[in-house]
């Protein structure tokens, strides 16, 4: 039987400072490392002892607004614009928008569309749509959740087609605000994610609105597609196969990436919102088609990440309202049949699904049946928001450092993991 190693054994010293290094990165960037107890006893040698000497720097907390690859995306929209109403009654601002609230957006398939018309900048420097506009246009022209509405048409024809005429040739840097796109890449074998922060600095990372849209919502075949200069060149497929949830990727860009969120290190400099779709009903059906199977995993994966982000957020309790997560069940658009459905009924079932308790995921334990109504939960959130903004007119240090468009250069913003570049190898970068 193998001795124990001394403690002045070299090995020893090398298992002691692997098991610290390990302790402090798993605990400080998933479960809060502000809770000595939650690993080991304050009073364990190889506990990291915390350093009081170097209070942190804080100069507010960074908005991220993140919503799922959902089928019934005009549910979506009408949360948005329940929101956007709630802020726009507590700033005093009939025109704020849902952008000027919030610091980053992160969508996947038909979430990364409307996160895309909330946040591409319009002819006026403002938003392109509203939350509200954005539902009144969604309900007008279709609706995604019967699979042939307005996006299977913009699927169908994405070059040519509806998304050309939302957003005409706007690039990934004409967004007012960080954004985040995913999907997925099968010349690579590997997830794509769009961001600005790449975009802002070099041409091989940009690409237009409308292509990222289509390819974000494509489910069964592979779309061909290049950055502005031709130089990144992608075989895309849907963002729901690639990351149906892109909250912990958003959360994940913003305490790395130190250009434009300096000040943001842990959970706790978070606000975070997460919308995700109507819970599938799965009940009596013996079989499921392959889109079928494909969303079921998607929610799974979805509800994954649900749990461990609200174990990161639920670990200070103080900060339960920093993390709202809103999923309808057993409830949806579908719920009106005919042709005489209008952003007025979207709204009132909207608002029946608000006054629903939500459902909660816990961390190896399923979902549980919160205390308060989504509607409870979002006022609640609103009122956070409202204050953030409030704080930031009145403190000297700025939060977020938007990006500006400069000379190309290669981004250390966002790593690219899938990018297969014509004619040379694809430049290194750090991920955020």
């Amino acid at each position: 039987m193998a001795s124990t190693p001394a403690m002045g054994d070299p090995c020893f010293d090398v298992d002691k400072l692997s098991y610290e290094i390990f302790t402090i990165l798993e605990s400080k960037f998933l479960f809060g490392y502000d809770d000595p107890k939650l690993f080991l006893n304050e009073s364990s040698p190889e506990t990291p002892a915390k350093n009081h000497a170097s209070p942190k720097i804080s100069s507010g907390k960074v908005r991220i607004l993140s919503i799922d690859a959902i089928s019934d995306c005009v549910l979506a929209a009408a949360f948005l614009a329940h929101i956007e109403s709630s802020l726009r009654i507590q700033s005093g601002d009939p025109a704020a928008a849902i952008a000027d609230f919030f610091d980053i957006a992160a969508g996947s398939g038909a979430g990364g569309v409307i996160s895309a018309m909330l946040f591409t900048r319009g002819v006026n420097g403002r938003p392109l749509f509203s939350a509200e506009e954005t539902l009144c246009f969604l309900s007008k022209n279709g609706l995604p959740s019967t699979r042939k509405g307005l996006f299977c048409a913009m699927m169908r024809r994405p070059i040519n087609g509806s998304f050309r005429k939302i957003f005409g040739e706007e690039t990934l840097r004409d967004t007012v605000k960080p954004l985040l796109i995913p999907c997925f890449d099968f010349s690579t074998g590997a997830p794509f994610l769009f961001s600005r922060a790449d975009a802002v600095e070099t041409d091989g990372y940009d690409f237009r609105i409308r292509e990222i849209c289509a390819a974000t919502c494509g489910v069964s075949k592979a779309m061909e597609m290049k950055s502005i200069d031709g130089r990144t060149r992608i075989a895309a497929v849907g963002g729901e196969v690639a990351m149906a949830n892109p909250t912990a990727a958003a959360i994940t860009h913003v305490l790395h990436n130190k250009q434009e969120f300096p000040f943001a290190s842990r959970i706790e400099d978070l606000l975070v919102l997460s919308i995700a779709g109507v819970a599938p009903e799965l009940a009596g059906r013996s079989s499921q088609s392959t889109a079928q199977a494909l969303r079921i995993a998607g929610n799974g994966m979805a509800d994954t990440v649900d749990q461990v982000i609200a174990m990161a957020f639920s670990q200070n309790r103080t900060n339960n309202s920093n993390y709202i997560r809103l999923q309808a069940h057993g409830l949806g658009i579908d719920t009106f049949k005919g042709s005489n459905r209008d952003a007025k009924q979207i709204m009132e079932t909207a608002e029946a699904i608000l006054g629903q308790r939500n459902v909660e995921s816990v961390l190896f334990q399923g979902r549980k049946l919160s205390e308060e109504t989504n509607a409870e939960k979002l006022e609640r959130f609103a009122a956070e928001l409202i204050e953030e903004h409030d704080n930031r007119k009145k403190s000297r240090i700025p939060t977020v450092f938007i990006k500006q468009i400069m000379t190309p250069r290669t981004s250390s913003a966002t790593t690219i993991t899938s990018t297969t570049l014509s004619g040379s190898p694809r430049p290194n970068s750090s991920h955020s």
